[in-house]
């Protein structure tokens, strides 16, 4: 079996797949009567071939609905590429609102036990967490070219390259970056709800696998200040860099 799709794109929220589908004016919508997913396909061109692009968005938030999409997605159309671009939280030094993220790991930090505070270093009050953190890797070539373009001058994105922590739980309380996530990964620049389930459905999907990337943009912080106000900024900035690198940098 071949690929069928250059690129398929994966969001889970509105205002991120509103950002995606402004890339293009082209994009046809695709139903099946068997399925109650909506698909969206484009096009565009590279060294003279045209690339096919596909997008869809989770009908939820979290892992579970992000790794069935995934599935879903790669199984139906076999994409080159599988990128989830959105919004995400800054936990990096030196960060600002619509900096780019792409983790070169993306592990799962809810992965544990919860037990007494007598029995685990990670307490909050009365309850301790024992973590048992599950790691992925973006594909080496990948992290290869997104190293380059970190400081590339055709590139116009502030870039972070680092750890991402992925957890079904929305965040807004430093408390648990700092004792349930830095101190596990200190080096950890992103938190999000969606990105290891994707790695995990190109791992372990059926051949050809696709190369899973994330592309996730800085909307908050994960503190008491957390708010909607930069998301759309951000969802912009990612899936903006999400087409630069596949339409100018990634190889077919």
């Amino acid at each position: 079996m071949d690929y069928i799709y250059d690129v398929a794109i994966i969001t889970a929220v509105e205002i991120e797949e509103e950002s995606v589908k402004r890339l293009y004016d082209s994009w046809k919508e695709i139903k099946y009567p068997d399925d109650n997913q909506l698909y969206y396909e484009a096009a565009f061109v590279k060294d003279s071939v045209t690339r096919r692009v596909i997008t869809a968005r989770q009908k939820e938030m979290g892992m579970t609905a992000a790794s069935h999409l995934a599935s879903k997605i790669i199984n139906k159309f076999r994409p080159r590429y599988l990128i989830m671009t959105g919004i995400s939280a800054g936990i990096g030094a030196e960060q600002i609102y619509g900096d780019v993220i792409v983790p070169d790991v993306i592990w799962n930090y809810a992965a544990g036990k919860f037990v007494s505070a007598s029995s685990a270093d990670i307490t909050f009050g009365d309850i301790g967490f024992l973590p048992r953190p599950i790691a992925i890797e973006i594909d080496s070539e990948i992290l290869k070219i997104i190293k380059r373009l970190k400081d590339s001058p055709d590139n116009e994105f502030h870039l972070h390259i680092g750890p991402m922590a992925c957890g079904n739980s929305v965040v807004a309380n430093r408390d648990v970056v700092n004792k349930q996530i830095h101190s596990l990964f200190p080096q950890t620049v992103g938190l999000d709800m969606e990105s290891y389930s994707v790695f995990y459905a190109a791992k372990n999907s059926t051949e050809p696998k696709p190369k899973a990337i994330v592309i996730k943009s800085i909307c908050d912080y994960a503190d008491a200040q957390k708010s909607d106000k930069y998301q759309k900024f951000a969802a912009y900035t990612s899936s903006q860099f999400a087409k630069y690198l596949y339409e100018k940098h990634l190889p077919y």
